[in-house]
């Protein structure tokens, strides 16, 4: 199983599209397996469903603090980081967020069915740092293996946006991070240091707005409209303007 989540991983990592359309070729293999964008077609371009779920439970999600990610605040467990839930019964359609991820092992997966099939993924991905994710009404599965718990989340985004940002995760924009350009240097050719701005949490191909694998200094603008910034293996972002 382990081998077929690499091999998605990885075209996940390079899927992209910028306003040209043009394709980003790949730049490291290595880097690709330590978290990317979705392995799924995704397919939905709606926020409709972005909705915020109740919590199952009272337990407190296990948060650890990285340099650069926004703290989390203490809020209830929605579900476990480890099981395969089924949409509507076991997990409410909402929004989603898991942090504190530091050994590259979080991994989740939304599916159209329980088959375990590779054609059953509408979405997934490896995840260090922080993740958020959409799950739909029209789901059938959700699977999250090595993850810190998971949290519901509001659908409008909302706390004190800070202005920089560690290497790794994905950071909700107005909540975790200010809109505006920000800038990583120093990142080597072999670091594989990827960037995607994203308009859902959904994570299919037409959920990016823009991406790009970098190497040396990186730059992008993440506008005010943007839903989310995902970050891998890049050095620390900072806002310059």
């Amino acid at each position: 199983m382990s081998q077929q989540r690499e091999e998605k991983n990885w075209f996940a990592r390079h899927k992209v599209l910028t306003g040209a359309g043009a394709l980003i070729t790949v730049i490291a293999l290595g880097s690709a397996l330590s978290g990317g964008g979705s392995g799924g077609s995704g397919g939905d371009k709606g926020n409709g469903t972005d909705t915020a779920a109740s919590s199952a439970d009272g337990g407190s999600g296990k948060h650890r603090k990285e340099t650069g990610e926004t703290e989390p605040k203490k809020t209830k467990t929605a579900f476990s980081g480890d099981g395969t839930l089924q949409v509507g019964t076991d997990v409410r359609p909402g929004t989603y967020r898991t942090t504190g991820n530091t050994n590259g092992m979080c991994y989740w997966e939304r599916a159209k069915n329980s088959s375990g099939q590779p054609d059953a993924i509408l979405a997934n991905d490896n995840v260090t740092g922080s993740s958020y994710v959409t799950i739909k009404a029209s789901d059938k599965i959700f699977t999250s293996q090595g993850c810190e718990d998971w949290e519901a989340v509001p659908a409008t985004a909302s706390g004190t946006p800070k202005t920089e940002m560690a290497g790794d995760g994905m950071y909700r924009v107005g909540a975790d991070i200010a809109p505006g350009t920000y800038k990583s240097t120093g990142n080597g050719s072999d670091n594989g240091c990827y960037w995607e701005r994203t308009k859902d949490a959904l994570h299919g191909i037409e959920s990016i707005i823009a991406n790009d694998n970098a190497s040396g200094n990186a730059i992008v603008t993440i506008g005010a409209q943007d839903g989310y910034f995902k970050t891998n293996g890049c050095e620390n972002w900072k806002k310059t303007g």
